[in-house]
């Protein structure tokens, strides 16, 4: 008897959620996918900066491979939106000073990464790109905590994966150049 209570005990239902809460999650979802999605669709064009600065072959590859896989992201979650009409890419709900301060932020990078040159935009952009995939990571893994198709849930932890490899490559290479003295 206590073998079949414990058996029947590990095969639960799934958790039923009251409208609000599936409401919740849903919003939390929409607004974990548009930041996702946001941040994706900036990333891939990290890459045109090659066209106005030069920096070391391994940076170069790095950065052009963040670009393609943000663009394959990018690309995914528009098919969601496509496929679901109940996904929103358009749902960035940010207080104001928060908008306010990414648009300070976003403006001070530009600025310093078309005045510099040599070591030091490389470190800059590297610091960029350490800032944009862990944000990335973290963000992907929060949509798909949110999202309840499994597959759709699975392609998220997958960008989430990338995302934090790429961090990783970054990273490595900032140590790198650090070790060798070219970043200071």
């Amino acid at each position: 008897m206590l073998i079949a209570i414990g058996i029947l005990s590990g095969c639960q239902s799934p958790k039923v959620m009251s409208p609000r809460e599936a409401g919740a999650m849903q919003s939390t979802r929409n607004n974990g996918y548009s930041l996702l999605h946001q941040l994706l669709a900036q990333q891939k064009n990290v890459s045109l900066l090659r066209f106005i600065k030069n920096e070391r072959p391994e940076v170069e590859a790095l950065v052009k491979k963040i670009a393609v896989t943000s663009g394959t992201g990018a690309v995914l979650l528009e098919k969601f939106a496509k496929d679901d009409p109940s996904i929103s890419l358009e749902d960035l709900r940010l207080p104001p000073a928060e908008v306010a301060t990414r648009t300070a932020i976003a403006a001070t990078k530009e600025k310093e990464l078309l005045g510099q040159t040599g070591d030091t935009f490389e470190l800059t952009l590297l610091l960029t790109q350490t800032e944009a995939l862990s944000y990335g990571w973290h963000l992907a893994e929060v949509a798909s905590a949110n999202e309840p198709q499994p597959e759709r849930a699975r392609a998220l932890v997958g960008i989430g994966e990338d995302m934090k490899k790429l961090y990783l490559e970054v990273f490595r290479l900032l140590l790198a150049g650090n070790e060798r003295g070219n970043l200071h």
